[in-house]
């Protein structure tokens, strides 16, 4: 399989794509004015304490408090252990108290930024986690002599850096084939970065960043370079230096991957990342067989709805709605990767009779999900033919990054026809009329609404002007959408 990484770098703007096979599998956007804070630690200030829902809300200094629930509360004795089931939050956290935290969840929508006191510090092949004692592996890593190898390198490493009650450790994916000089290299690293850590915090008196996470182009190659990927191409000789430079110094057989383009044609556009960035903000999805996936995101989950389209099939209609579900667990599971969709997913595919082909559909479905980094679980498929579904969510959903709400329907999706509009002006005419005395009124509205007025409704308008004795004029607003309207008194 062919893998590689682009890195589109404009000054506010930072875009990273993994391209698997000629098709954009993952795409991140960091922009300078607005750049993600899951990693960065805090000195926090508790401002109030909610015994009700066992949660704090802390000021970190960015102008938007933070969300902690007792869960997420390192135990007492500096034990970064969580709070056991039940405990009063008041048991750890008072209101004005100092508190460092570390943010697991970016703010989303109208939430705050999720934030726990079990902190940590990553580098390429290790997570740090000071006060733990915990020593885990990547789940990615399926062999097992390979896992116990890396254990036991590690072991002898903590040991020689006399880290041993420092904290525990997980050895991430890409250690994967390491030797132990890479190790010990990481374990000094982590150690002076953490120690740098805890004099920030010792000399901040205020709420204040202590620690912040790599920039994307950064962090791509040290969490995204996975054995595999053929080569990582970046439009910037700037960023491509800064990178060069990183990866010599932490990450050097990463570093003859690095390409700088330097080509006339966009790199994304030459990718194609730019058209499927344009189809990720589409709500349907359409199927190489003529079917087609509609993906509805809101506020509590995201729904997709599986239709089989123009495909009709050449056999029968159960072998038809089979490979259209088939067709359609491979594409979805590759949007909701590529759309950055968390939480909870209800998947609608269409209703089969067959158990066995229920039982292909499922394994499918966790076959293609297996590819995703993301953190997920499906449960089976339930009576009513419904696959159920959660992803991790830490970011903001592609279309939450690149969009905003419609102003014209403020985020519905619909709008009120010019009928209706028509009705609610008749309802404000009335009222008017009886409140104030003038011999005139002036309707502003969009064209649509005005044109109907003087069309299909104009003998209403006629029965309504006989009505309350008074004039009616109308004048179209170029600036108003359907919705909109004002009634002048005049």
């Amino acid at each position: 399989m062919s893998e590689e990484i682009l890195v589109n770098v404009t000054p506010r703007e930072t875009r990273v794509a993994v391209v698997e096979n000629g098709a954009t599998q993952d795409i991140h956007i960091e922009r300078s004015a607005s750049r993600g804070s899951v990693g960065n630690i805090y000195m926090g200030k508790v401002v109030r304490v909610l015994p009700g829902m066992q949660a704090a809300f802390v000021d970190t200094g960015t102008g938007r408090n933070g969300f902690i629930h007792a869960a997420d509360v390192a135990g007492n004795g500096g034990r970064a252990q969580s709070a056991a089931p039940g405990s009063a939050i008041r048991d750890h956290l008072t209101e004005g108290q100092k508190v460092v935290v570390q943010v697991v969840k970016d703010p989303l929508g109208s939430k705050g930024a999720r934030l726990r006191t079990e902190l940590s510090v990553s580098a390429r092949y290790l997570v740090f986690m000071p006060g733990q004692d915990h020593v885990g592996v990547s789940q990615r890593i399926e062999d097992t002599s390979e896992r116990r190898r890396l254990q036991d390198l590690l072991a002898q490493a903590v040991a020689a850096e006399d880290m041993a009650t420092a904290g525990g450790f997980i050895l991430r994916t890409a250690a994967e084939g390491v030797g132990g000089d890479e190790i010990r290299a990481e374990l000094r690293f982590l150690k002076r970065l953490w120690a740098a850590v805890m004099r920030r915090a010792q000399a901040a008196s205020d709420p204040a960043l202590l620690y912040e996470d790599l920039p994307l182009h950064l962090r791509a190659v040290r969490d995204l370079a996975r054995p595999g990927i053929e080569r990582i191409r970046i439009d910037s000789l700037e960023s491509f230096t800064a990178l060069h430079d990183f990866c010599a110094e932490y990450v050097p057989e990463v570093a003859s991957l690095l390409e700088c383009y330097r080509g006339e044609r966009p790199l994304f556009e030459l990718h194609g990342v730019e058209d499927e960035i344009q189809r990720a903000l589409a709500r349907t999805v359409p199927l190489k067989s003529g079917g087609h996936i509609v993906i509805d995101q809101t506020e509590a989950m995201t729904t997709i709805d599986v239709n089989t389209g123009s495909y009709v099939g050449r056999r029968s209609l159960e072998d038809t709605i089979f490979k259209t579900n088939l067709e359609a667990a491979v594409a979805l599971a590759r949007q909701l990767r590529l759309r950055n969709l968390g939480g909870i997913i209800i998947i609608d595919f269409i209703d089969m009779q067959d158990p066995e082909h229920r039982r292909q559909l499922q394994r499918t479905l966790e076959k293609a999900m297996q590819r995703d980094p993301v953190r997920n679980q499906i449960a089976g498929i339930s009576e009513l033919g419904l696959v159920a579904m959660t992803r991790k969510r830490t970011r903001e959903s592609l279309e939450r990054v690149l969009c905003e709400p419609c102003p014209a329907c403020e985020g519905r999706g619909v709008q009120k026809t010019a009928e209706t509009v028509c009705f609610e002006i008749f309802r404000e005419i009335t009222r008017d009329a009886r409140a104030y005395d003038n011999d005139r009124l002036l309707v502003l509205a969009s064209q649509a609404v005005v044109d109907r007025l003087l069309d299909e409704e104009s003998a209403t308008v006629a029965d309504l002007e006989a009505f309350i004795g008074k004039t009616i004029s109308y004048r179209a607003e170029p600036g108003y959408s359907q919705e909109h309207f004002d009634i002048v008194l005049l």
